[in-house]
């Protein structure tokens, strides 16, 4: 999926769109030539582990 970006030159701050595949990588904005780092993939900020198995009430 395409993300969008903004560019961090204060004099350009244009909008564009990268591809899935420059995630992670250093590109160059295409007004103002300024290098800037595609956002790489978020990982999952937490996952949430399965519940215990339940114990048996068996032998009380």
């Amino acid at each position: 999926m395409a993300v969008t970006i903004i560019c961090p030159n204060l004099q350009c701050g244009k909008t564009m769109v990268a591809e899935e595949q420059q995630r992670g990588r250093v590109v160059r904005c295409v007004h103002c030539q300024k290098a800037l780092m595609v956002p790489a993939p978020r990982e999952e900020a937490f996952t949430v582990p399965p519940p215990p198995p339940e114990k048996s009430r068996k032998g009380r």
